[in-house]
């Protein structure tokens, strides 16, 4: 089978046979590049490590940071269309990519996201419901901004950051001093960031949305999140909100992914408060955490999706046929040597998921286990009790 061309215009579509390129080789890129090859389609990869997870079940591994812009353009080279798996991607590389090959999701709506001070302050120009904000370059704007968010605030760096590096928590847990600022300030490396209000919140989730080229948008449902130390813990599909606030949070999704102009998949995720509101916290342009489980729970995962959309296919159905429940492992789990996985697979209806990284360390996603339930409550208790018997 042939690509429909070499070098395909902005709206052709991709055909089984082509090569897709994807800036990052984790874990997302991973499973991205497994879904094309399910497919029939090649796959090369960027990543600063060799032996990155994707490298495994690729056709080709350059290895390049992210700002190299030279890899980047052996990367895009002949490659029918380019997408990724991490939006700290350089704009320059963006930029030199989408010369030589359609980038999805473009070079504007990652330059907007890859930033939480442009990505905050987009939301708010364009009418997405947030937290109180206030965006600071220096200390003196921090205490300004300590002070006109009442006095607790989440401080997250504007790039760079992501599973709860680069944030800092200011009167949380005692009141606000000159010095917790500046203490605050210093941890984050007194760069630019946005402080956010802490909020009276009853539990998180997120939506992914996806748009392909023609400009097809379909959203999956809502998945329902919880976070240790500010890492994904598990996530569990359906989210169990009502029909009215899953209408919202869904519409929301899609009115976001279309305004960006993003080919490709968004991920938002969504604060609830305790009276109701969604409120926006973050975007991801790219396969989430939180979707891992659409593999078991949904109609089309989101991997195949992502290809769907890179390829200008029609975008497949996200409905839900059974709920699905995933738990990270993260390094913590090897601390006492090798995980009784054979224990975890006992437990009916759990799947392993390893990402082949080499080195586990505290904090790092080494991979998941994810179930099918009944009910989401049995699908969620199904993952909590294989990770307890690791």
């Amino acid at each position: 089978m042939l690509s429909e061309s070499s070098t395909p215009s902005t709206s052709a579509v991709i055909r089984p046979g082509g090569l897709i390129a994807i800036l990052g080789g984790g874990q997302l890129g991973r499973m991205m590049a497994m879904a094309a090859r399910t497919m029939g389609y090649r796959v090369r990869v960027m990543d600063p490590e060799a032996a990155c997870p994707a490298s495994f079940v690729v056709d080709e591994t350059i290895v390049g940071r992210w700002d190299d812009v030279a890899a980047a353009k052996r990367l895009a080279a002949g490659a029918d269309a380019v997408t990724l798996e991490i939006e700290q991607i350089g704009v320059d590389a963006l930029t030199e990519v989408a010369r030589l090959a359609p980038l999805r999701p473009g070079v504007e709506p990652i330059r907007i996201i890859q930033d939480k001070t442009l990505q905050k302050v987009w939301l708010a120009e364009n009418g997405i419901p947030v937290g109180p904000f206030r965006v600071v370059r220096s200390e003196a704007e921090l205490r300004q901004a300590v002070t006109a968010l009442d006095g607790s605030v989440f401080l997250k760096i504007g790039r760079g950051g992501y599973d709860g590096r680069g944030q800092a928590r200011i009167g949380l847990d005692s009141p606000a001093t000159e010095e917790s600022i500046a203490a605050a300030w210093q941890s984050i490396g007194a760069r630019p960031a946005v402080a956010e209000k802490a909020l009276d919140l009853d539990f998180e989730i997120s939506v992914m949305a996806a748009r392909n080229p023609s400009g097809e948008v379909r959203s999956f449902p809502a998945a329902r999140n919880h976070h240790e130390n500010q890492i994904l813990a598990w996530s569990v599909l359906p989210a169990g909100i009502s029909p009215e606030l899953e209408a919202r949070a869904e519409a929301q999704a899609a009115e976001i992914i279309a305004k960006l102009g993003i080919e490709g998949l968004l991920c938002v995720e969504i604060f609830v408060t305790r009276q109701g509101e969604l409120l926006v916290n973050e975007l991801a342009p790219r396969p989430h955490n939180s979707y891992h489980q659409s593999e078991r729970g949904c109609v089309t995962s989101q991997f195949e999706q992502a290809i769907r959309a890179t390829c200008n296919l029609p975008l497949g159905d996200a409905s839900l046929i059974t709920p699905a429940a995933i738990v990270n492992l993260l390094g913590e789990v090897w601390a006492n040597g090798e995980p009784n996985f054979a224990a975890a697979l006992a437990v009916p209806g759990v799947r392993l998921h390893l990402y082949e990284k080499i080195v586990p360390r505290v904090g790092r996603k080494m991979g998941h286990l994810s179930a099918a339930g009944a009910t989401a409550e049995e699908a969620l208790a199904r993952v909590l009790e294989a990770k307890r018997r690791l």
